[in-house]
C-alpha cells in the first residue's frame, strides 16, 4: 500500500512517559479471525512486516488528537499513538473506529475508562450533562468547587471537559481575568488559578488548542501567576515577552512554521516552569500536554528539514569568514537545539536528517567553528558534534579519513578535537572527558566495520577504473585501524 492518506508513524509510551517510535507503515482496519474482531493493522513501508495488529475493543477510550493522531491505552502501561501523514487518512480511520464502538465520528474521544464504584457510576449516569455555572465573577468560586470536585471522578472530569468545550467556557474565563486584573481583585485571580489548572488535568486536547492559540496563550499563562500558595504572583509573561525574546537567526518564511514554533517553546515553557511540580500534578494526568509537545517537536523538524533554502543560509553564514561572532553564536545555537529536537524522530527520519546535514556541510562547518576563540561557540559545537559521533559515526569517520588524505595542513577536525581535549581549562576535565568519549565512540570496532568496507570499496573502484594493478590501501597501515593511525600523528602534533 503507497496510499500516502494511510501513511503514519507507530508509537508507545514508554517508562519513563516519552513516546518511542516504532516505525512508519501504512495502516488498514480489517476482520481478523484470530482476533475475532475487526482491527488495525499496520505494516512496515520498508519491508511489509507487521507493525501492530490491535484490536478495536469496544471498552477501549480512543482519543483523536490534533486532526493527525489516535491515541489509546491497551493496558495498565501500555499506551498507543498512530501519527498520520494526512488528515484525511485519521478521518477514515477515526470513522471506522467510531463506527466498530457505535459512536459518533464527530467526538474527539469515544469513552472514558472507568474504575469508580456501582454507586458512584449510577450517581453520574443519573445526570446525563454537567451544568456549568454561568461564568461571572460572583461564580468563580462555585465553578472553581464544581472543578476540584470532578477531577477525581473519570465520568465527571469527561463531563466537565465536554462542558467547558461546548460552551467555549475557556475564552469567557479569560476575559474574566483580564477583568480581575485590571480591578487587582485578588480572590477573583486565586479561583481563576484554581480553575485553569483544573482544566489542564481533564487532559483534553481540543481544550489545549483552544489554551494554546495565539489570542490565548498569554492569558492561560498570566491565571498560573496567581498561586494562591505563594505571597506574591509570578512574573513568567513578564519573562516571556522581556527576556526570552525569539530571534529569527535566519528569517522565516513560513508563518506557520513560526508560528508552531512559538507555541512550542511556550508550552513547553509551561510543562517546565509554570505547573507545579509532578507531586501535585499526577504525570498520568498530564499525558496529553506530553504527546501535545513531543508531536509539535516532530512536525517543526519536518518542516525545517523542508526547507532547502532555510538550511543553505544558516551554513553559508555559519562558515562565512565576514559573520561576526554574535550572529555566529545565535546561528550555532539554533542549530544545536535544532539537533536536540531531531532526538523526537523515528530512525529512518533521524538518517535522512542527519543525511541532509551532512550534504549540507555540517563537519566542514564544525571544524570553522570549532577553531574559533569564543568557549560558548565552542561547546555549542562540541555538543552538536556529539549528536553526529553517537548517532552515526559512520559518517564522521569516514569524513575525517577523506580530509586526512586530501589535506596536509595540522587545521583537522580530528587535531582541533585532540586540541581541545587536552587543553581543556575546566578543572573538573568536564570537556576533555565528553571529547574523549566521542573518540571512544569512533575507535570503537563495533562500528567501525562499515566504514573500513567502505573505504575498501573505494579504492578498490577508484583502482579499477583507473587500470592500474591493485596494491593495499596506505589508509591502512599495519597494526591498527585506519583512524588508530591518523590519531597517532594527531597526538604526536599535539603532545600531552
Amino acid at each position: 500500500m503507497t496510499d500516502t492518506r494511510r501513511r503514519v508513524k507507530v508509537y508507545t509510551l514508554n517508562e519513563d512517559r516519552q513516546w518511542d517510535d516504532r516505525g512508519t507503515g501504512h495502516v488498514s482496519s480489517c476482520y481478523v479471525e484470530r482476533l475475532k474482531g475487526t482491527s488495525l493493522l499496520v505494516r512496515a513501508e520498508s519491508d511489509g512486516s507487521l507493525l501492530l495488529e490491535s484490536k478495536i475493543n469496544p471498552n477501549i477510550a480512543y482519543q483523536k488528537q490534533q486532526d493527525t493522531l489516535i491515541v489509546w491505552s491497551e493496558a495498565e502501561n501500555y499506551d498507543l499513538a498512530l501519527s498520520f501523514q494526512e488528515k484525511a487518512g485519521c478521518d477514515e480511520i477515526w470513522e471506522k473506529i467510531c463506527q466498530v464502538q457505535g459512536k459518533d465520528p464527530s467526538v474527539d474521544i469515544t469513552q472514558e475508562v472507568v474504575d469508580e464504584s456501582e454507586e458512584e457510576r449510577f450517581d453520574d449516569m443519573s445526570s446525563p450533562g454537567l451544568e456549568l455555572p454561568p461564568c461571572e465573577l460572583n461564580r468563580l468560586e462555585d465553578l472553581a468547587e464544581m472543578v476540584a470536585s470532578s477531577l477525581p471522578s473519570p465520568l465527571r472530569r469527561e463531563k466537565l471537559a465536554l462542558a467547558v468545550e461546548n460552551e467555549g467556557y475557556i475564552r469567557k474565563l479569560l476575559e474574566l481575568f483580564r477583568v480581575c486584573e485590571d480591578l487587582e481583585n485578588i480572590e477573583g485571580l486565586h479561583h481563576l488559578y484554581e480553575i485553569i489548572k483544573g482544566i489542564f488535568l481533564l487532559n483534553r486536547t481540543a481544550l489545549f488548542e483552544v489554551m494554546f492559540s495565539d489570542e490565548c496563550i498569554m492569558d492561560v499563562i498570566g491565571c498560573l501567576e496567581f498561586d494562591p500558595a505563594l505571597p506574591q504572583p509570578r512574573r513568567h509573561r513578564e519573562f516571556l515577552t522581556k527576556t526570552a525574546r525569539f530571534k529569527e537567526v535566519i528569517p522565516i518564511s513560513d508563518p506557520d512554521l513560526r508560528q508552531k514554533i512559538h507555541q512550542t517553546y511556550r508550552v513547553q515553557y509551561i510543562q517546565d516552569m509554570v505547573l507545579p511540580t509532578p507531586s501535585v500534578f499526577e504525570e498520568n494526568m498530564l499525558s496529553t500536554l506530553h504527546s501535545f509537545i513531543f508531536f509539535n517537536k516532530v512536525e517543526i523538524v519536518g518542516m525545517l528539514q523542508d526547507d532547502e533554502k532555510f538550511l543553505t543560509d544558516l551554513f553559508a553564514q555559519l562558515t562565512d569568514e565576514a559573520t561576526v561572532d554574535d550572529k555566529r553564536q545565535e546561528l550555532v545555537n539554533f542549530l544545536k537545539e535544532f539537533c536536540a529536537f531531531s532526538q523526537t524522530l523515528q530512525p529512518q527520519n533521524r538518517d535522512a536528517f542527519f543525511k541532509t546535514l551532512s550534504n549540507m556541510g555540517i563537519l566542514p562547518a564544525l571544524e570553522v567553528i570549532l577553531g574559533m576563540d569564543d568557549v560558548q561557540v565552542r561547546g555549542a559545537a562540541t555538543d552538536i558534534f556529539s549528536y553526529l559521533v553517537e548517532y552515526n559515526p559512520s559518517m564522521v569517520r569516514e569524513f575525517v579519513m577523506q580530509e586526512s588524505q586530501q589535506n596536509d595542513d595540522d587545521i583537522l577536525l580530528i587535531n582541533l578535537i585532540i586540541e581541545h581535549m587536552i587543553c581543556d581549562t575546566d578543572p573538573e576535565l568536564g570537556g576533555a572527558v565528553q571529547l574523549m568519549g566521542l573518540l571512544r565512540t569512533l575507535l570503537d570496532p563495533e562500528n567501525m566495520l562499515a566504514t573500513a568496507n567502505l573505504i575498501r570499496d573505494r579504492v578498490a573502484g577508484a583502482a579499477d577504473s583507473a587500470e592500474t594493478p591493485r596494491r593495499p590501501s596506505p589508509q591502512t597501515p599495519p597494526g591498527g585501524t585506519c583512524l588508530e593511525h591518523l590519531l597517532r600523528k594527531a597526538s604526536r602534533r599535539h603532545p600531552v
